[in-house]
């Protein structure tokens, strides 16, 4: 069975209902992480079907998981024991998303394999601005150094047939961009429909947690960190899910909008100033991960992962207690 994966602090929204429409229709299931701050429930429209796992954080700490008594509450990080929930359920595929995200009409259960759509060949070590590929406005993705934004994208070549095990959609309405774009140019976006992009390695892009697909061999990369700010630890993830995808010779595919977000209230400023540590580090963060000999092939991803951690913690990047909560991680995946 598949799964979709969220953690809320709020009752079912719109575009949650929309997605487990979605989810019912395609016999797989949503799984819930509440929060201390709530929701104490998660329950449907009487009368509909509700495939729904809801997760609060008492059942989270009775879970058996190593991973959900360490992990601090009022923090996104919560999300880490959804995932294991549905590896534990042997989930055939996880797709994580947020809870302002609905499914547009394009949206459907992806497969591992990629047949049609273009790629950018293997490099040393690049940054390439995804969102070039699916419009010709000026916009980018959150994480993506500021001095990397008008750069013109690499020629992308029909794709042959290949495996993808991680793939992200792009999001229309509040499109996933940092806080100095939404704080200059924020409006209502729509990309455009265009081919898939597969990145092969080599070449670096940060994505999210808004609208991702992942299959089994790289569950552990779902991991996302708790010791740093909140709006960079879905996009250190992706850094290190990059780092160790190129290890195993994978890279990740860019699909056309697929959701379109309702965006929950933020504080613009107060996202800047969360963003500054990567504004400052991405490309540090990078270059730490480059920098690795990391071992190849797929049975090596959970060690990979570790090294990639306790190499940014020697760096500077995480503190000490990161890898505590990494190890019960990888603890909990192999129950």
């Amino acid at each position: 069975m598949n799964y979709a994966v969220i953690t809320t602090i709020q009752k079912p929204t719109s575009s949650v209902y929309r997605l487990v429409d979605r989810l019912s229709a395609a016999g797989a299931k949503l799984i819930v992480a509440g929060d201390s701050k709530g929701p104490f429930s998660f329950e449907g429209r009487k009368g509909e079907p509700w495939p729904v796992v809801f997760l609060s954080l008492a059942d989270q700490v009775q879970s058996g998981f190593r991973l959900a008594e360490s992990l601090p509450t009022k923090h996104y990080a919560r999300k880490n024991i959804a995932y294991l929930y549905a590896i534990r359920a042997k989930a055939e595929c996880i797709y994580e998303t947020d809870d302002d995200n609905a499914p547009n009409d394009t949206w459907q259960i992806r497969k591992e394999r990629v047949s049609e759509g273009f790629y950018v060949g293997a490099s040393e070590s690049r940054w390439v601005n995804v969102y070039r590929y699916f419009s010709e406005d000026i916009i980018w993705p959150r994480g993506l150094p500021l001095d990397e934004i008008r750069r013109n994208p690499p020629k992308a070549t029909p794709l042959k047939p290949l495996r993808a095990p991680v793939q992200q959609g792009l999001v229309n309405g509040s499109a996933d961009v940092d806080a100095i774009w939404r704080l200059v140019m924020d409006r209502d976006f729509r990309f455009d429909n265009r081919p898939s992009i597969h990145l092969e390695p080599g070449n670096w892009c940060p994505f999210n947690t808004q609208t991702t697909w992942w299959w089994p061999v790289v569950y552990p990369l779902l991991y996302i960190p708790s010791y740093c700010s909140f709006r960079m630890c879905d996009i250190w993830k992706s850094f290190v899910a990059q780092r160790c995808l190129w290890a195993m010779g994978m890279g990740v595919v860019f699909h056309a909008p697929e959701v379109f977000q309702d965006r929950n209230p933020h504080d613009l400023m107060r996202d800047f100033r969360d963003e500054i540590p990567g504004y400052e580090q991405n490309r540090r963060i990078a270059k730490i991960l480059d920098g690795l000999d990391l071992v190849q092939g797929e049975e090596a991803v959970g060690n990979n992962l570790r090294a990639c951690y306790a190499n940014l913690i020697e760096h500077g990047v995480f503190p000490e207690k990161e890898i505590i909560l990494v190890d019960a991680w990888l603890k909990d995946l192999a129950f």
